[in-house]
């Protein structure tokens, strides 16, 4: 529980600063705010490549973690 509220007030921390820092760059409140909730749409290609690469190594982790569970388990039951 306590995980999940430190997540949660950095997640309002995060954005009340994304929030403020647009605020006075000097966009509207309306933009300020699509860009503080969305961020996606403000990401430029570069962005979207490095966002990409991320999920990419982390879902590549997870297949070579199950993978190497399955073989584990059939071996397992070949030596016994």
């Amino acid at each position: 529980m306590k995980i999940i509220f430190i997540t949660i007030m950095m997640l309002t921390v995060l954005i009340s600063c994304s929030f403020g820092i647009d605020l006075l760059l000097g966009f509207e409140m309306k933009t300020a705010w699509r860009n503080a909730v969305s961020p996606f749409r403000v990401m430029e290609v570069p962005e979207y490549f490095v966002f990409v690469f991320l999920i990419a190594i982390y879902l590549l982790k997870k297949l070579y973690s199950l993978t190497n569970k399955w073989i584990s388990r059939k071996l397992a039951k070949i030596l016994e």
